[in-house]
């Protein structure tokens, strides 16, 4: 896969999200979502939840779940082994493998991740149990960002596409440090330590080089199974075999292999059936009134307004400091328009939800989904609006017109 570069490709190949398969993907995530909430609000509505209800697998082992919580937690570990995948390529030879080219996306990331927690907690910090929820307005979804972006053609210059992947791309990052930190509730310390075994085992083919990718797999699957049983969410074993898998090997280049492979079954199998499983919000109790409830405002407003004052003010704040340059050959009304779609968050802003209240607060989490729902609906709307009236800017390799 190309790395990106901006100085010599007017739409980098190796950006994530550029091609027509992510477009697609975004729009059989976006169906999928349709349907999950068509069918929750339709005479079948009960077959839903029933559906999800479904149990299967070992129970001797203690792996017997709901459907709903495979997906959640055992194909979720896919897609953030392919997101670590991504992640690792980016800093090893990419977007984020120099300083100067990860500061500004760094900080309005940052910014993007503050500032909506802010948001949120300005409405909830009262209510220990509602503000569990602080984080998830804080995230983007980098499928659905990138695929709303290319709805506006070649009207944004390569420079904001680039940076609109990396700020995602370490918004993932921010993310998976969020849920191990905050979201994991009660550890059993003696399951815990039994994973450090297989992830010395990981580490091991590593430094040994070894260029099979069936034995990183099976210690991956022995990872999840006791950082399940640990206490921690085990969609983080993805990231963890992700950073295992060696770039290259004697064979070829391994982890942008495995990338390539597994991204036609992430972006049209796993993230449409998460968005199915998770976007079947019943409207029959909810409506206007519900977007006025603590939750429910913290996310929409946290995801409109939050996450596209944090990004700019990151970028703002880059430049007052001189880290590093705006990006090249964009006026402030693209930016903007970028800074709102950074307020996407869906699937991850979803996952955070499933871990602050589906287990606790059943009825809080139906208000997350609705405001995660709208929140990222509106961010949309804003960010494309925004860019189709800016006006186009013409890169300049010596010139940046913010």
């Amino acid at each position: 896969m190309a790395t990106a570069n901006p100085a010599r490709s007017p739409e980098p190949a190796g950006v994530p999200g550029n091609t027509s398969a992510d477009t697609a993907g975004g729009i059989v995530m976006l169906a999928a979502a349709a349907v999950a909430l068509v069918w929750a609000n339709s005479p079948f509505a009960a077959s839903y939840e029933s559906t999800l209800a479904l149990t299967f697998g070992p129970a001797a082992m203690g792996l017997s779940k709901s459907l709903g919580l495979w997906i959640s937690d055992g194909l979720m570990a896919i897609f953030f082994l392919y997101v670590g995948l991504e992640i690792k390529r980016e800093i090893v030879g990419g977007q984020l493998s120099s300083r100067s080219s990860v500061a500004l996306p760094a900080i309005a990331a940052l910014g993007g991740m503050i500032v909506p927690a802010i948001f949120f907690l300005a409405f909830n910090r009262d209510d220990a149990l509602a503000a569990r929820g602080w984080a998830i307005a804080s995230a983007t979804d980098i499928a659905f960002s990138l695929a709303v972006l290319r709805l506006v053609g070649n009207r944004v210059p390569a420079s904001l596409r680039i940076f609109l992947t990396a700020v995602a791309i370490l918004d993932d990052i921010g993310a998976i440090a969020v849920i191990a930190f905050f979201y994991t509730d009660s550890l059993a310390l003696g399951t815990l330590a039994m994973a450090l075994l297989p992830l010395a085992g990981l580490i091991a083919l590593n430094r040994l080089r070894v260029d099979r990718l069936f034995p990183y797999l099976v210690l991956g699957i022995a990872l999840w199974v006791y950082m399940l049983k640990s206490g921690i969410h085990p969609t983080l074993s993805g990231v963890i075999v992700a950073l295992t898998i060696p770039v290259s090997t004697a064979r070829g280049r391994m982890l942008e292999s495995l990338e390539h492979s597994l991204k036609p079954w992430v972006i049209f199998l796993i993230l449409p059936l998460f968005a199915l499983a998770n976007a079947g919000v019943s409207l029959s109790n909810l409506g206007f009134r519900a977007l006025l409830e603590p939750v429910a405002l913290g996310i929409v407003l946290g995801l409109v307004f939050g996450k596209t004052l944090g990004v700019v003010l990151g970028i703002l704040f880059a430049r007052m400091l001189k880290l590093a340059r705006p990006p090249e050959g964009a006026n402030w009304l693209q930016v903007l328009g970028v800074a709102y779609l950074c307020g996407v968050g869906f699937t991850m802003s979803l996952l955070i939800a499933v871990l602050a209240y589906e287990a606790q607060a059943p009825q809080l989490f139906e208000l997350a989904k609705f405001g995660v729902l709208v929140g990222s609906a509106l961010g949309a709307i804003a960010g494309v609006s925004v860019l189709l009236i800016a006006p186009r800017s013409t890169p300049s390799p010596t010139r940046v017109v913010l």
